[in-house]
């Protein structure tokens, strides 16, 4: 069915006709050429097309324009196909229980079209999970007829899935992260699955519902619930648990052990002849084992229900054996040869003590890198002074209320994100952008949470609260990158999935051909080297490599202002061989100054035309205009049919007679040749046209930022090209070439353009970054390798690109490639260091060097190595929070 789809959009912060006109632009960029409306008194936006739409990328486009989208409402009533409908009963039950859902109005339910038709304002994805949950099937291809309904939420998407984060328990290595993503990624509805063993969390693309999740989680043998502990104390209190926990059971058995192994040195144990002792001595070892590593035994069994193996299995083999054989050795010793006789009680207790206080330590490294994110939401305070019928009132945050008025002291916190009302100051916004200088603060500049007030007082209205804050976006941006698996993972998973098969199998070939072909006591060689083979395999060194490395260097990231969109950013970043830059923001400053203006006429009508035109565009360079006129006591003019063209000019009617404000191209576009000549002027020149002459023109000047030298020589010193593309006269582009000493420049470029510069780019090879301010450069963001939208501090889109840089600085792209390079780095060390340890070390296990040493190692040893293993991947990857990035 063809028909078009309305899509109403609620919007806040636009206050003007410049506000609607950034927002239109924003939105055409995503629709086309299909119609926009947007009103900013009702503060909203309505869309006609014929299609579904992701309610992440309109989301983004109103936020590259730097307002937020809060509802999406659609205009029509929706029909939805299901599958496994057969009788009266499906339609009862299904119209039961979606009529029971918030808003709905009213429930069709079609069996000879195999489809629901729900009408009302109701969540849509909350339909669907009625459905799905009682067992039917939701099919693609959902249509839509007129009639105003609220369809998904802000965080989801019109085609019916949704990200769903869970946290999961009982993984104990990267088998066990390839068992559940499997499982995940086989339930139907799920486009995407990637579990995190680090974070012990999973985050899933999908339309089926967490319960659907949950049980596919739990029946290959692990327990998941919905959603992460966020809280602080929370997780502080699970990591302390779990610690307290571990060194209990550790060194439980590490004593007993260590008491067993004292009594043979010093000779005090009865012989083995004295089968109660060693009865009851064995009865208490399993006992240790029991406390110390039941959750081994349980994982290795819940691993074996469901066809599987984990390291647990390994844990529980060599331990179990060890146990077993020794029990065999005195409960029937005349079974074993007596050269064979070997108690292994005490190797089996201390491999269970030093692996489980090896996961303990991991565990506590993990913990620690995951808190130093969210401990970012601990800057916020938990009090602030809300100003009522102008008493101060002394309130929890989490009582506010948007349009809440509050006041800000000197030296402290600021509670929520809004805007100021009252009062001056400067605050330190360097949590969020790395920067150390302050932003000074007027009435009507933005405040963010977290951020510092240092001396003045301020009045603030609060305009985003708690989840809504940049703060929490930006937490939840870096955890969603550091869950994130780079394509080089895909590989390690591969291998892992197959890890422990194929270690149980070498075990038992080593097993075997120690106890057929080897020396005396062969029996008692082959449960050693089995043994050891068993214990020393190390997957979890494996598993831990690449997700350590991302959540470390993600973290470190954000902590310098660098935003990572996912862990393929990272990669990408790390490839770059060409950056491209635009000049206006980028390279200059973003405030241009008219130097001078040149009128070709008598009187005011220049200066008329340029400030009623100007005044409706938002470019720097038209606020420059505005600035001058304004100084000038210039008048200004209705303008009806304005229209922007971007990186042009702009134009409209003043008394029905044609007037345009623009650069030589877009001059000669418009008609207007009268008195028109290109100026060769190593600064930008702004005509301004009535007709079809030109008027005069303004001459304006960009100042460079004061780092941008030190940015393009950072930049050049990693290896990378730099060029500018800017839309300037080759003067002004080649004079700020020589000062930067660039490799390249390209002046007249329009925005369209640059995506066509980048393509060439691309075509000869070369890795393209891209950095523009996420706003105006969306297009060639997207299409370079990697994208880097600028910004100052809140006012960065951090959606738009594949890295947001919270500091307006250039330095920024050159920490963040720094920063990728060394991540990189450090991922294939680990994944080096953990190959080379199996490859190395389970052949010693194995018993290789016995010809040469005539020795075997001790499987407590081998636990002890395998422990090792893991902390030293954790350890390593936790050196990339101490890097410079200069």
């Amino acid at each position: 069915m063809d028909m078009k789809t309305i899509l109403r959009i609620d919007i806040v912060g636009m206050t003007c006709a410049h506000c609607a006109a950034r927002v239109t632009a924003a939105l055409a960029e995503v629709v086309g050429d299909a119609p926009v409306e947007v009103d900013h008194e009702q503060n909203q936006a309505r869309l006609t097309w014929s299609a579904w739409i992701s309610t992440e990328s309109l989301r983004a486009a109103i936020s590259r324009a730097g307002y937020q989208m809060t509802d999406l409402w659609l205009e029509g009533h929706v029909a939805i196909p299901v599958a496994g409908m057969h009788c009266q009963k499906c339609v009862a039950k299904i119209s039961a229980a979606v009529s029971g859902i918030d808003g709905v109005e009213e429930v069709q339910v079609d069996l000879h079209l195999s489809q629901v038709q729900v009408r009302g304002a109701f969540d849509f994805q909350a339909v669907l999970s009625a459905i799905i949950d009682l067992g039917y099937e939701v099919g693609s291809g959902s249509t839509v007829e007129p009639e105003s309904k609220k369809i998904l939420p802000v965080a989801g998407s019109v085609d019916n899935r949704e990200v769903v984060n869970l946290s999961i328990q009982g993984m104990s290595c990267a088998s066990c992260v390839a068992t559940v993503e499997r499982a995940l990624a086989q339930t139907s509805g799920t486009t995407e699955a990637v579990v995190n063993f680090a974070e012990e969390t999973a985050t899933v693309v999908t339309s089926a519902s967490s319960a659907h999740l949950i049980a596919a989680i739990k029946a290959v043998g692990y327990n998941a619930t919905e959603g992460v502990i966020e809280s602080i104390e929370g997780k502080e209190a699970q990591l302390a648990a779990l610690l307290r926990r571990a060194r209990i059971q550790s060194g439980t058995a590490l004593l007993a052990g260590s008491c067993l192994m004292l009594g043979m040195w010093l000779d005090l144990l009865p012989p083995l002849q004295d089968q109660p002792f060693w009865l009851v001595t064995g009865g208490l070892v399993a006992a240790v084992m029991i406390f110390s590593g039941w959750h081994f035994f349980q994982g290795a069994f819940k691993a074996a229900s469901h066809g599987s193996t984990t390291m647990d299995t390994l844990i529980a083999l060599g331990t179990g054996t060890a146990w077993i054989y020794s029990m065999l050795i005195i409960a029937l010793p005349e079974l074993v040869p007596a050269e064979s006789r070997h108690l292994f009680f005490e190797a089996a207790v201390f491999i269970l003590g030093f692996v489980g206080l090896g996961k303990a330590l991991e565990s506590q490294a993990k913990g620690k890198t995951s808190l130093a994110v969210r401990k970012l939401l601990d800057l916020t305070p938990k009090f602030t002074l809300r100003i009522e019928a102008g008493i101060d009132q002394r309130v929890a945050v989490a009582s506010l209320e948007v349009g809440d008025l509050l006041r800000i002291r000197p030296g402290e916190t600021i509670p929520v994100d809004g805007v100021v009302v009252e009062g001056a100051s400067s605050v330190d916004e360097s949590m969020l952008s790395g920067e150390s200088i302050p932003v000074d603060k007027l009435s009507g500049s933005r405040l963010t949470a977290g951020t510092l007030n240092q001396y003045g007082m301020l009045v603030m209205r609060a305009e985003q609260l708690g989840g809504d804050t940049v703060l929490a976006n930006i937490v939840r941006l870096v955890r969603r990158a550091q869950n994130s698996k780079p394509a080089i993972g895909r590989i390690t998973d591969q291998i892992a999935a197959v890890f422990v098969p194929v270690v149980l199998l070498l075990a038992i070939i080593t097993a075997l051909g120690w106890g057929l072909f080897g020396p005396e006591p062969a029996l008692s060689y082959a449960i050693v080297t089995g043994m050891s083979v068993l214990i020393i395999a190390c997957p979890c060194a494996l598993g831990l490599a690449i997700p350590m490395s991302i959540m470390v260097g993600v973290g470190r990231a954000a902590s310098a202002g660098l935003l990572f969109r996912n862990s393929d950013a990272l990669q990408a970043a790390s490839k770059l061989t060409t950056i491209v830059v635009d000049k206006t923001g980028t390279l200059t400053n973003g405030k241009p100054q008219v130097t001078s203006m040149v009128n070709f006429i008598k009187g005011q009508p220049l200066l008329e035309i340029a400030y009623s035109l100007e005044r409706l565009s938002e470019h720097p360079l038209a606020q420059a205009v505005v600035n001058y006129c304004e100084a000038q006591k210039a008048q200004h003019q209705v303008v009806t049919q304005f229209s922007i063209a971007p990186g042009g000019g702009v134009q409209g009617l003043i008394d029905d007679v044609a007037v345009a404000v623009g650069n030589y191209d877009y001059m000669q576009k418009q008609g207007m040749t009268k008195g028109l000549k290109a100026l060769d002027f190593a600064e930008t020149i702004i005509y301004v046209g009535r007709q079809d002459q030109v008027l005069g023109y303004f001459s304006l000047f960009d100042s460079l930022k004061a780092d941008s030298l030190a940015a393009v020589e950072h930049l050049q010193s990693l290896g990378l090209k730099v060029v500018m593309l800017t839309g300037d006269n080759v003067a002004t582009a080649s004079q700020v070439a020589a000062q930067l000493s660039l490799d390249d420049f390209f002046a007249g470029v329009a925005p369209d353009a640059k995506l066509a510069h980048i393509h060439k780019l691309q075509a000869a090879g070369e890795r393209v970054g891209m950095v523009g301010d996420g706003i105006n450069d969306a297009l060639a963001l997207s299409a370079a390798d990697v994208g880097f939208a600028m910004g100052q501090g809140a006012d960065v889109a951090i959606e738009s690109a594949d890295v947001a840089l919270l500091s307006n600085s250039m330095l920024g792209v050159g920490r963040a490639i720094r920063l990728s390079r060394l991540t990189l780095r450090n991922i294939y060390q680990n994944l080096v260091g953990a190959f080379a340890y199996n490859l190395l070390l389970i052949p010693v296990a194995a018993g290789i060097l016995y010809p040469l040493m005539h020795q075997l190692i001790n499987p407590v040893f081998a636990a002890m190595a395998m422990a090792a293993s893991s902390v030293t991947v954790v350890l390593n990857a936790n050196r990339l929070r101490l890097v410079a990035l200069e």
